[in-house]
Order: structure tokens, then C-alpha cells, then sequence
């Protein structure tokens, strides 16, 4: 199984490069983070004429979660509980194929110090207790998205700028620690050690041909897919063209029977 999460950033702004790296890529499973638009005007029609189903949890402008895959999915959640006001559309959680996946995409925060920072520790947490209400760490279990943290000081590009600060501040850090002691493993570091390998870069100050970048989309595994995990690698090339996202899409291999 090919499983990918990936920030597109606008899927009706980036349509064309997502239905060409589809048919470039064919993964089984991709989840989407950041539609930006409501389900009446997602495109769902371009993905199932290429035989994906759709299920895709939306909102007008902002966020939006979808999960295409090759075979149905049996929805399980289409919104994080805890908070019965929040209308944001940042989560969502489906069988397919007998594996669990769940869609998040975390909260910003903006800033430090902040009622929007605050509402994504609250996320975050809310995220866990899900976790430890509707899932089982004993069985194969993939969270990915775009988490809008860098676990560790090789995967941000100015370690010593961005200590304390959004995306790398030891409140989210505390957080992501808290999920992976539930059960998950961070699969890109299964495979690679290195610095410098980063998903996310800023369209200002020429943020990707500097490298200047973030690796804050994750793919988290329990510990049965940790061994069907055989590779896990940033597609890189696809930030670069014409009109990119500024996100790459991370893409995993599992040995798992579709």
C-alpha cells in the first residue's frame, strides 16, 4: 500500500497538479489536508473518474480533511470531539482496507502567546483523548497530516530562531510527545537520519531554493505497520513548478494487502 498525506493548499487552485501526480504516483491512500472548500464544490468527480472514492469533510475558504483511496472507506468520524461549537474541518477518520486512518490537520496557532495557539494545544489534546477513546495502539493505525510542528531541531533549517516559537515551541512539542506515547512512531525517521529534510517551505524570501524549510507533515504508525513500513520519502519535486502548494507530499510504503 502507497499512503500519502499531503497540504495542497487549495485543491480547486492546485486540481491540475494533484490529478497529474495522481496518475504519476497512483497511491492507494491520500490524504488531503487544507481543501479549502465546502463538499458541494469539491471536485470529487476528477478523483473518481481515476478510481478513487471520496470522502472529504469540508468548510467555505478554510481547512478542509479528504481521504481518497483505491478502495471504499468506511467512515468512522468526520469531526474531532470535545468541542461542540468548533466547526473547523480539520479531522477525519476511516477504515480502508481493513487499516484505520485518521486525517488531521492541526491548527496554526498564528502566534505564541495567543487565544489560536491556545486552540491548538486544545486541539491537540482533544486529538489524544480521541485516541485513547476510539482507537487501540495494538492494531495498525496510520494518524498523518500536516501537524504544523517539527519534532526535532533537524527538521527545522534555524533551530536557534525558531526555539520557543510557532511550530517548535516545547508546548507542542509536549503535545506531539503525547500522542506518540499512546503508540505511534514517526515513520520518516525510520529511514532517514538526516538534517535538512524538510515538507513544508515559505513562498516569501526564497524559501525553497534556500532550503529554508519545515518538516511539520508526519506520518505517525502503530507498531504492526512500523514493521510493514518499508520506506517513507518527501516527494520534494512537486514543490517545485508552476503554481506548487508549499507543502510536499509525504509519501509511505507499506507492505499491506489492498
Amino acid at each position: 500500500m502507497k499512503l500519502v498525506t499531503w497540504n495542497v493548499n487549495s485543491i480547486r487552485a492546485r486540481l491540475d497538479r494533484a490529478l497529474a501526480w495522481l496518475e504519476k504516483e497512483a497511491p492507494d491512500v491520500l490524504c488531503i489536508q487544507e481543501t479549502k472548500c465546502q463538499e458541494a464544490v469539491f471536485p470529487a468527480d476528477e478523483f473518481t473518474q481515476r478510481g478513487y472514492h471520496v470522502v472529504h469533510r469540508g468548510q467555505k475558504t478554510y481547512n478542509g480533511v479528504a481521504i481518497l483511496s483505491r478502495e471504499p472507506a468506511r467512515v468512522i468520524c468526520r469531526d474531532l470531539p470535545g468541542d461542540e461549537e468548533d466547526a473547523q474541518a480539520r479531522f477525519l477518520h476511516a477504515e480502508v482496507a481493513g487499516l484505520r486512518v485518521m486525517c488531521a490537520y492541526v491548527p496554526n496557532g498564528r502566534e505564541v502567546g495567543t487565544e489560536a495557539f491556545a486552540y491548538k494545544l486544545r486541539w491537540l489534546d482533544r486529538l489524544r483523548s480521541y485516541l485513547g477513546d476510539h482507537a487501540d495502539p495494538s492494531q495498525p493505525l496510520a494518524l498523518v497530516g500536516d501537524f504544523n510542528i517539527a519534532p526535532e531541531t533537524r527538521d527545522v533549517h534555524d533551530p536557534d530562531a525558531y526555539a520557543g516559537q510557532l511550530h517548535f515551541h516545547p508546548d507542542e512539542h509536549a503535545r506531539l510527545a503525547d500522542l506518540c506515547a499512546w503508540g505511534l512512531e514517526d515513520a520518516f525517521r525510520l529511514h532517514h537520519q538526516d538534517a535538512g529534510l524538510y515538507s513544508w517551505w515559505d513562498y516569501r524570501q526564497l524559501g525553497f531554493p534556500k532550503n529554508r524549510g519545515l518538516r511539520i507533515d508526519l506520518i505517525l504508525l502503530t507498531a504492526s505497520l512500523v514493521e510493514a513500513c518499508g520506506d517513507v520519502r518527501i516527494d520534494r519535486d512537486e514543490r517545485k513548478g508552476k503554481k506548487p502548494s508549499d507543502h510536499a507530499p509525504v509519501i509511505a510504503e507499506l507492505d499491506w494487502n489492498v
